[in-house]
């Protein structure tokens, strides 16, 4: 691994213009100067300035869209191979982070209250912990990392690294209430009137979409997100259907195939998958089958039945008359996204909705209940880890005015 990223390292053109920076990557991670420390040997700069820009670099090195982003604008990729960026990012991040100083303004007295820690949630609970608030996160489940933990398989993303992460956030002084949901017995409201300058709602996208056909509460059909958390406890049998092509499909077939299922298709509405190219291609590895251009009608015991679809000539897809036809399959995975659940909205009725079914906020990431502020999936539906703490670092500075305004 090290003798590859140095040869990796070593094809960097050192770009005056770096497109893989200024137009690929979403955060605009500094890559020519991480590859030029690097050249330098100086690791532990290079690693502090990626934590400095993007916290979840270690993360982000390793699910994110790299063809699509950073390597597809390597000036290297026009006429060869693009320099592979994500493996140099990911020996940097990963070796020294445990051993990153993180830079500590002294405390100033304020608490900031942090609800939900995925990678919206983690971000803020950082930046705002740099600045000197004494930081709460409160999460529902036992350990950190919302879709990072419970939505990307071990094979793309070792939980070791989350909880690699919530050490260092100890280390910071942030504090976890785990097991506890806010939006039951306790409110946004109550958070404020017990001293939080501002509270941050990082609490995601866990409500998965339904294909909204006869069958889908039968007990063969499942949802990704569902199956995601814990694939252990699913018996799937040998055939099974997975209906959407984006990453969490592409997450699903090959959990399934790595856990014993022998035919695994992925039917597309479409005429081609929506996700990554480096996912399809490593499902198509896997064993993954692809069939395009069918559309989801009803389920059955036996299986999912589907209709041929075609493109109307406006940039959509019509159906096809008479063309039904059963694929039988022993489990059918729903994989069509998330939406937020509605809990915090029941329980805060100052918070609103938008016409999307999303947290409704201003540019600045404030909600319609003052001092409240919300980034990430439950604003945006579901997104790119990457997307979720580039906007997250400017909410924390959003946040940062707002307290600031409002000390005593």
């Amino acid at each position: 691994m090290a003798v590859h990223v140095i040869e990796e390292a070593n094809r960097c053109l050192q770009c005056k213009k770096p497109r893989c920076m200024e137009e690929g990557c979403p955060i605009h991670t500094n890559i020519p100067e991480m590859i030029r420390l690097f050249r330098e040997h100086d690791m532990q700069t290079a690693a502090a300035m990626l934590f400095e820009n993007n916290p979840l670099s270690v993360v982000c090195s390793l699910v994110c869209n790299h063809a699509g982003q950073c390597q597809g604008h390597c000036v290297r990729g026009i006429k060869g191979e693009p320099v592979h960026i994500s493996a140099i990012e990911n020996y940097i991040s990963d070796s020294c982070f445990d051993r990153l100083k993180i830079d500590m303004l002294p405390p100033n007295g304020m608490k900031a209250a942090v609800i939900g820690a995925g990678p919206a949630g983690i971000t803020i609970a950082i930046k705002l912990a740099q600045k000197g608030y004494k930081v709460t996160v409160f999460e529902t489940r036992d350990k950190i990392g919302g879709i990072l933990r419970y939505g990307i398989p071990e094979f793309r993303l070792p939980k070791s690294i989350l909880d690699r992460y919530q050490e260092k956030m100890r280390e910071m002084g942030i504090l976890f209430r785990p097991n506890f949901s806010i939006g039951g017995s306790t409110s946004i409201r109550d958070l404020l009137d017990d001293g939080y300058k501002s509270v941050f709602i990082g609490t995601g996208a866990w409500r998965p979409r339904k294909l909204g056909i006869p069958g889908e509460t039968f007990g063969n059909v499942f949802y990704a997100i569902n199956y995601l958390n814990n694939p252990d406890v699913y018996r799937l049998g040998e055939k099974v259907a997975v209906i959407g092509a984006g990453n969490a499909a592409m997450d699903v077939a090959r959990t399934a195939v790595r856990h014993g299922s022998r035919a695994v298709t992925v039917y597309v509405r479409g005429d081609k998958a929506n996700a990554s190219a480096d996912e399809f291609e490593m499902a198509v590895v896997d064993g993954v089958d692809f069939v395009y251009m069918k559309s989801p009608v009803r389920i059955t015991d036996d299986g999912i039945v589907l209709e041929d679809i075609a493109d109307d000539g406006k940039g959509g897809f019509v159906s096809v008359p008479g063309t039904e036809k059963l694929y039988e399959a022993d489990s059918i995975m729903v994989c069509i996204s998330q939406v937020p659940q509605d809990r915090l909205v029941n329980r805060d009725r100052e918070l609103h909705l938008n016409e999307r079914g999303n947290l409704a906020t201003t540019d600045g990431g404030e909600t319609t209940m003052p001092g409240v502020f919300a980034s990430g999936d439950v604003v945006t539906g579901a997104k790119t880890v990457v997307a979720a703490v580039a906007f997250s670092k400017k909410i924390a500075e959003d946040m940062d005015r707002y307290m600031q305004a409002h000390k005593d």
